[in-house]
């Protein structure tokens, strides 16, 4: 008998008036502009310009949506063409299904176009927006929660996820909860990231190849906890063998891009400080202003002060002058 557990949400939609709201598309959205604003703030920091991030977003974020949804189309590709399957359903994202490594890949290519239409350099923005990148996964994962879907094996830990669905082949009752492990280590990840970020000043890339590393050290024992359907290799689901793979290319590209190119980039986005240097310039003009008229004030009246003192003293001398010439005439009677 379970003394507790995570429940799950009765239905996975919610009506406002006949608007549907789905949980699954709700939490992606949360997370898409989590990501941007964050993005957004250390690009500023890096030296770019304030909305660049959401420019390049624009692109990336349709293209990761469609390379999420044909990777797990295509790696499980028998839940919409197999024997009795609607084709359609492969359209249907709000069902659920986006596998993140598609999304990284087609996201990426889309925010690689947006960069090069904006001249800025891929790996310095990819180094601003990884630990957005990664908070947006740990919001996204609550979609699953809302569609009661990639849990792991059966257990009846306190922090169990009771499955109450039977839809889809599911066996209600309490199992792992696997899309709440992944969403902390997600934040996790992204925590990772900053520090190192700051601690190590990483650039051309570095910092968002250690988002994709720690993520797949992450996901590769979380995969393998999970009890859906999959491919297997060797024993090994598929996800595995790909978390495994994209693990050692991230760390080599740190130990190479280290020694290749070690540093920060000096200039994220080319023109972004122009307009800082031209308000430094104009504070600086009106400073040079204000002190030309101090000094201007300043020489005017001391000169006033000066003249006044000569002829004060001009003044002072001549009466002294005649009071003395006096004196000897009345001397001179006298004798």
């Amino acid at each position: 008998m379970e003394l507790a557990y995570i429940p799950s949400p009765s239905r996975g939609v919610l009506y406002l008036g006949s608007v549907p709201l789905r949980g699954y598309a709700l939490c992606i959205i949360i997370g898409v502009f989590v990501a941007v604003w964050l993005g957004n703030r250390r690009w500023i920091a890096r030296g770019g310009r304030a909305g660049t991030v959401a420019d390049i977003a624009v692109w990336a974020v349709p293209f990761g949506l469609v390379g999420g949804r044909l990777y797990h189309v295509v790696t499980d590709y028998e839940l919409y063409f197999g024997e009795g399957r609607d084709w359609v359903d492969a359209f249907k994202i709000w069902e659920g299904g986006l596998g993140i490594w598609g999304a990284i890949a087609l996201g990426a290519l889309g925010a690689w176009i947006g960069c090069r239409r904006r001249g800025i350099p891929m790996p310095a923005y990819a180094d601003a927006v990884a630990p957005g990148i990664a908070f947006a996964q740990a919001i996204g994962r609550w979609g699953n929660w809302f569609n009661q879907e990639l849990y792991g094996r059966r257990t009846d830990l306190p922090w169990a996820l009771e499955i109450t669905s039977s839809a889809g082949g599911r066996v209600p009752g309490t199992y792992h909860p696997t899309f709440l492990y992944e969403s902390l280590w997600c934040v996790g990840v992204a925590l990772l990231v900053i520090w190192a970020d700051r601690r190590f000043r990483l650039g051309h890339g570095r910092a968002f190849a250690l988002y994709v590393a720690a993520y797949c050290a992450g996901r590769f024992w979380i995969e393998y906890m999970r009890v859906d359907d999959a491919h297997h290799i060797l024993g090994l689901r598929l996800n595995n063998w790909t978390a495994l793979i994209v693990f050692l290319l991230a760390v080599a590209y740190l130990v190479v891009s280290a020694r290749k190119r070690p540093g920060r980039e000096a200039v994220v986005e080319p023109g972004a400080s122009d307009g800082a240097a031209g308000e430094d310039a104009v504070s600086t003009g009106e400073a040079e202003a204000g002190t030309g008229e101090a000094a201007g004030e300043t020489g005017s009246g001391t000169g006033e002060g000066a003249g006044k003192t000569a002829g004060e003293a001009e003044a002072g001398t001549g009466e002294a002058a005649g009071k003395t010439v006096a004196d000897g005439a009345d001397s001179a009677k006298k004798a």
